[in-house]
């Protein structure tokens, strides 16, 4: 996969550890660097879901 960009290492640093966990289990089947980004995007809409659900309480 290579060295890890700047931005990517940013986003992986902001993880929560449960979301570490996890990536940590999915870089088993990663094979390129767009595998993590999509992941790490994937992760993101998820929390925004999460977000967006709690505000409407």
């Amino acid at each position: 996969m290579g060295e890890v960009e700047p931005e990517l290492q940013q986003q992986i640093q902001a993880l929560a550890i449960a979301q570490i966990e996890d990536l940590g289990e999915a870089l088993l089947d990663f094979s390129t660097k767009g595998d993590l980004e999509a992941w790490l995007e994937d992760c993101a809409s998820r929390l925004e879901s999460s977000n967006d659900s709690s505000d409407s309480e």
